[in-house]
């Protein structure tokens, strides 16, 4: 038979890193070049992106990529990044070529140390717009640059001219690709073409195949001959392999490559089934140190890098880091050869099984985490939930929070004419009946409306009319539809966008309009008690401090203010806001000293945003970027463990976040995800929860037919503990501390206190402590010495046991009329037992 050589990659898989190992919260470029809009190295990856008004950025990683985590730097060139190239001699030089028509050279420094504003060298080829750009694989200080008008080669010590200028040509790039596109009326299919060149003869390729590729589609492949692929779910903006010298030798991964998606970067890896290292995997690669200067290359110098192992244990030691009070390294040429050969900082060998030789953040006492960031979100047992519920209204205005909830009953709106709200009692969770269910008639649509948190029974709804209207809810829900208020509060020329109820004194509440007020309304009386104003443009989000002395706005003017109602109907203070106009919420934080607004960019990006309450005009002291949704964001903030809950309606994902009042402010949690779109998601107050699950927040979640509780819980191993690390003494928020007339004359005051802790239970912190469990036998158990006569007497002692004691009488003898055949069974165990003494 005819025999055909085998690749030793021919069965060769594919690995994608969960997801835990992606590099996320990225917005990737969306713009067209030439270049592959990311690349890599053994230490940093560099990729488009579109961030913060900037067409593109450069980042350094700030994700976990093969278990390392790295730490976040940033900096910007000032127009839309083409191509980007690595040093191959330099990890920390990287190059970049914009829609500036310039190149630029930037010397990074080291994870922990601040990064360059400025680049090391910029070069103005001045010959049209830049495409790509490329550093020589064997002599330092030489860069390709592809323009418009021509390839060029620079001298990066000679900065005045090129080296040389290639003829016209349309592009630099090296790779020979054909895309056809052929089109048929039910759908689109791209073939793309990969053809083999000769460089030497550069007439004909060698030979060419064509990819069908429904979707993303990455290949490794070996000349002719496909030897993996990988068909990934997302659509790809780049990607970039990472060097030889930073694979995983050990495992026999033979090429990792990073996929550049909309939102996220995918390590997928590509390994042989073998174990330990093999040398047909691994022949020798490129090292690190170039082979000829600038000047030789271009007098005629053909000098080859030289290579270098990949076997742990041949290759040469990685330099000492530098120290890092010298700041960033500095050359006297930008591309300066190393003084000596040198692998990455981190080889397999040299970082205890993590493979990568990606360069590691500070340790973990340098970055503050959250005791909450593993906190899970569950959906309540089916039991609780209330469904089977029809024509709700899920339209409701951005400044309400489509339904509200208390202890006892929840409040949804109905698409039904005549501004119908429907009241479910909690204590009657199930299927609701298909006959119609009594409601409250409010007449007007609804723009928003709000539980009393001091009467469970008193509802607060604010109509189109410009009209408040209080309804009171009978003892153990509707029987009947009310159409009645008791009380209408009306002063309001326009529209109401929000009310809220004060939250330590009774019968005050706050209400904004689109007449660009907001007024302050006494139920005891009835009437308006004050009139505040300076908004230029639409109110998105009203807030009570803690302890009821100052009222926050948010306005679609770009605007956030403070007001000392009691005192001044004109701000206290006012800063900038968030600039985008789609709308916004505010929540006083951390004791009241700091604001918390939840709102959009200028791209419409969503985004959180920190303010001091001492110092508005000096505007946001932290923000975070969270993601793109059109829906704004509804804060839930908890005071006693300053974690943060957000959702949108509309939308999947609940974002949980810890806020310190220092840097890093914002330390991001677990995130919860609903099977479908919901609604509206409201909390119940702290007493609800379940300490013996370690439940810190219990919500209800609206979707189009049911309400569903769902339970945040914090996870714990000794649960037979009370958490007092996690349950601090909570206010009791639902007495009321003050009247509204005594508040209106100057009264303050505070909410008392209570513990959370069962009787039944010991707090965590009074625990007895457990004396350490001894795992293994001690030492000298094992370094005893047993004679051979010791070892025969154990060995036989253990044989005999299994065989049972030679003086019992055997099975057989119990019974009658025993076959002579069934007693072979007593001579064998004779005749071992024999053989036992003989051994003895």
């Amino acid at each position: 038979s005819t025999s055909s050589a085998i690749s030793s990659f021919s069965s060769t898989y594919v690995r994608v890193l969960s997801a835990r190992g992606w590099i996320n919260n990225i917005r990737a470029g969306s713009f067209s070049c030439q270049g592959n809009h990311i690349k890599a190295n053994s230490k940093l990856v560099a990729f488009n992106t579109e961030q913060a008004g900037k067409a593109m950025k450069l980042w350094k990683t700030v994700s976990c990529f093969r278990n390392q985590i790295f730490t976040f730097h940033l900096f910007s060139p000032t127009d839309v990044v083409t191509d980007m190239d690595f040093s191959p001699f330099e990890e920390n030089l990287l190059a970049t070529c914009s829609g500036d028509e310039t190149v630029k050279l930037w010397r990074l420094c080291d994870p922990e140390l601040e990064q360059p504003s400025s680049p090391e060298l910029t070069i103005c080829p001045g010959q049209g717009r830049l495409e790509m750009v490329h550093f020589h694989p064997s002599s330092s200080g030489l860069l390709a640059v592809g323009t418009a008008k021509c390839p060029l080669i620079w001298d990066t010590s000679r900065q005045d001219a090129p080296l040389a200028g290639s003829y016209s040509c349309c592009n630099m790039s090296c790779a020979f690709t054909n895309v056809c596109e052929k089109h048929t009326s039910q759908q689109e299919c791209q073939s793309r073409e990969v053809k083999l060149w000769d460089s030497r003869k550069l007439s004909s390729s060698l030979s060419s195949v064509f990819i069908h590729t429904p979707s993303p589609f990455i290949f490794f492949s070996l000349f002719n001959t496909e030897v993996s692929h990988c068909l990934t779910d997302t659509s790809t903006r780049g990607v970039a392999m990472v060097p030889k010298l930073a694979l995983n030798v050990m495992s026999c991964e033979v090429m990792c490559v990073l996929q550049l998606t909309d939102s996220c970067i995918v390590p997928i890896s590509y390994h042989v089934p073998r174990k330990e290292f093999h040398e047909d995997l691994y022949p020798d690669t490129m090292g690190t140190t170039p082979a000829m200067p600038a000047e030789e290359w271009w007098q005629g110098g053909n000098k080859q890098v030289e290579k270098v192992s990949l076997h742990p244990d041949k290759r040469p030691k990685a330099k000492l880091p530098p120290d890092p009070a010298r700041g960033c390294s500095t050359s006297s040429s930008p591309l300066s050869t190393p003084s000596s050969s040198a692998v990455p900082s981190r080889s397999p060998s040299s970082t205890s099984g993590l493979s990568s030789g990606f360069l590691p953040s500070p340790s973990p006492s340098q970055r503050p985490t959250s005791k909450f960031r593993h906190i899970q979100g569950a959906v309540m047992h089916r039991d609780t939930h209330i469904t089977n519920m029809r024509g709700l209204n899920l339209t409701t205005p951005g400044e309400c929070d489509g339904f509200c909830v208390n202890r006892h009953r929840v409040a949804v709106p109905l698409s039904i004419s005549g501004g119908q709200i429907a009241i479910y009692e909690r204590s009657q969770p199930g299927r609701l009946p298909d006959a119609s269910l009594p409601t409250i008639q409010n007449s007007v649509n609804v723009a928003d409306f709000s539980w009393d948190p001091f009467d469970t029974h008193r509802l607060a709804v604010a109509g189109d009319d410009a009209k408040i209207r209080l309804w009171q809810v009978p003892e153990g829900g509707l029987k009947e539809t009310l159409t009645e208020p008791e009380l209408i509060l009306q002063g309001h020329t326009e529209k109401i966008y929000s009310i809220k109820f004060h939250p330590l004194a009774s019968g005050l509440l706050v209400s904004s309009s689109y007449d660009l007020t907001v007024r302050l309304w006494n139920l005891e009386s009835g009437e308006q008690v004050k009139l505040l104003t300076g908004h230029k443009d639409q109110v998105f989000g009203i807030a009570w401090s803690p302890d009821g002395k100052f009222l926050a706005t948010v306005c679609k003017d770009g605007k956030v203010r403070i007001y000392d109602p009691r005192k001044s109907t004109s701000p206290l203070q006012e800063g900038p806001g968030p600039e985008g106009p789609r709308g916004a919420r505010i929540v006083w934080v951390c004791e009241g000293k700091y604001l918390l607004v939840s709102g959009f960019d200028s791209r419409s990006e969503r985004g959180l945003y920190l303010y001091s309450a001492d110092s508005l005009s000096s505007g946001a002291i932290a923000n975070i970027q969270v993601d793109v949704s059109p829906s704004t964001l509804i804060p839930f903030y908890d005071p006693d463990t300053n974690v943060i809950i957000l959702t949108g309606k509309g939308d999947t994902r609940v974002h949980i976040y810890e806020i310190v009042p220092e840097d890093p402010y914002f330390m991001e949690c677990s995130s919860f995800h609903s099977p479908e779109p919901h609604k509206g998601l409201a909390f119940l107050p702290k007493t609800e929860c379940n300490v013996r699950d370690v439940e810190i927040a219990v919500g209800l979640m609206l979707s189009k037919t049911t309400i569903e509780p769902v339970a945040f819980r914090v996870p714990r191993v000794k649960k037979e503990f009370f958490q007092d690390d996690v349950y601090t003494d909570t206010a009791v928020w639902w007495e009321p501390v003050l009247t509204a007339s005594a508040w209106l004359s100057g009264s303050n005051g505070q909410h008392k206190k209570i513990s959370l802790k069962p009787k039944n239970m010991t707090a965590v912190s009074e625990a007895p402590k457990e004396a350490p469990v001894r795992k293994y036998l001690p030492s000298s158990v094992y370094l005893e010495e047993k004679t051979d006569e010791q070892k025969k007497e154990e060995l036989l002692s253990a044989m005999v046991a299994k065989l049972g004691n030679m003086d019992d009488p055997l099975p057989q003898e119990s019974f009658e009329g025993v076959a002579d055949d069934e007693w072979v069974s007593e001579y064998h165990g004779a005749d071992l037992c024999c053989k036992l003494v003989m051994i003895k």
